[in-house]
């Protein structure tokens, strides 16, 4: 499957008091983020002397400010299905900064991405607060990969990636890429460490574009930022975790994300039929 890259859409007018939503709302968000991180890091000192890399105490505080700003959105999250306990990592579809949010939500997971993302002023900050994995999608840094993999799911960290490797405008899912499928079939992982597939359909508000949530191409983030917090009723995303899949029940990474790619797109199909 190809996907056409619609033209960013013009931003939607906001009146009075969608900017009085925006500042009240953004405010909200600013002192539960920012709140939050002061606390993670201040926590992150005693934690990590302790604990090293295992981060026992702080993810907490990352789904606490996710639920929290979800809430303050207004984002209604229907979720399906529960998150696995088993050593391994989740993949899913991927549509709007909006994900990390959702997905962070009601579990303790750390993201996997795209090395540029370190070096993004803000996002990139928190990002590497909360223990994000920073990778290159290049073949020739496979073995990296997969010690860094290996590394922290040793520790107990569930680890979440992106295949289709962009985001979308939330419409449909794209061909899922194989490159990061790799790590899971070392000799330390492959045996023992599972996968569990994730869908996200998000319904947008009544009378909004179809694609609303989408955040796609060269799309700014603070302009998505302010419409989303304009909104006077938000609509919804659902949340659908899929049953794990062992890696070594796959002969190859390409099996493994045919079909990890299968479990997401019908989840995402069946939430997207029910709106």
């Amino acid at each position: 499957m190809t996907w056409t890259v619609p033209p960013i859409p013009a931003p939607e007018r906001i009146g009075p008091a969608g900017w009085l939503r925006v500042a009240l709302r953004g405010t909200a968000m600013g002192v539960l983020v920012f709140g939050g991180l002061a606390l993670l890091l201040a926590l992150r000192l005693i934690e990590r002397p302790l604990a090293g890399q295992a981060r026992p105490v702080t993810p907490w505080i990352t789904q606490y400010v996710c639920r929290g700003s979800l809430a303050i959105m207004g984002l209604r999250v229907t979720t399906r299905g529960r998150p696995m306990r088993a050593r391994g990592a989740q993949v899913a579809n991927h549509t709007s900064w909006l994900d990390i949010f959702v997905l962070n939500a009601f579990q303790n997971v750390y993201f996997v991405s795209k090395s540029e993302v370190a070096t993004w002023p803000g996002i990139g900050w928190l990002a590497r607060a909360t223990g994000t994995v920073f990778i290159r999608r290049d073949r020739r840094e496979a073995r990296t990969q997969t010690d860094l993999f290996q590394t922290r799911l040793l520790h107990g960290h569930h680890l979440l990636f992106f295949p289709e490797g962009t985001s979308t405008d939330g419409r449909q899912v794209l061909p899922f890429k194989t490159t990061l499928f790799a790590a899971f079939y070392s000799d330390a992982l492959r045996h023992t460490a599972r996968i569990q597939a994730v869908s996200l359909a998000y319904h947008a508000p009544a009378g909004a574009r179809p694609a609303f949530y989408g955040w796609w191409g060269d799309m700014d983030f603070a302009p998505s930022l302010v419409e989303v917090l304009a909104q006077r009723r938000q609509g919804g995303v659902t949340l659908t975790w899929h049953p794990p899949v062992r890696v070594d029940d796959h002969p190859n990474r390409k099996s493994l994300a045919a079909h990890l790619e299968a479990q997401v797109r019908a989840g995402h199909a069946a939430a997207m039929d029910r709106a």
